[in-house]
């Protein structure tokens, strides 16, 4: 699936992953490929970019929200640095 990652000054990362993992206003969340559509918000915490089954990549995000939409992911957060 397609995963972009923004930030109101730059685009952080996009490219093609295996999952994604976010801290949801509620608690710690995943998405995999072909996941429901959906939208949520996002508190500050850490988001794990799952590459493939074996890398990964981390960024120390504030908050934001995701959007889910046709095996696309789209991260849009206040600010975030590679962890």
């Amino acid at each position: 699936m397609q995963l972009d990652i923004l930030t109101p000054e730059k685009k952080l990362y996009s490219g093609e992953v295996y999952g994604v993992q976010l801290p949801g206003i509620t608690g710690l969340f995943e998405v995999l490929d072909k996941h429901a559509p959906m939208v949520s918000a996002l508190k500050q915490g850490n988001l794990k970019i799952l590459k493939d089954q074996k890398q990964s990549a981390n960024y120390t995000i504030q908050g934001g929200f995701v959007e889910v939409l046709n095996n696309k992911v789209t991260v849009l957060v206040e600010g975030a640095v590679e962890a």
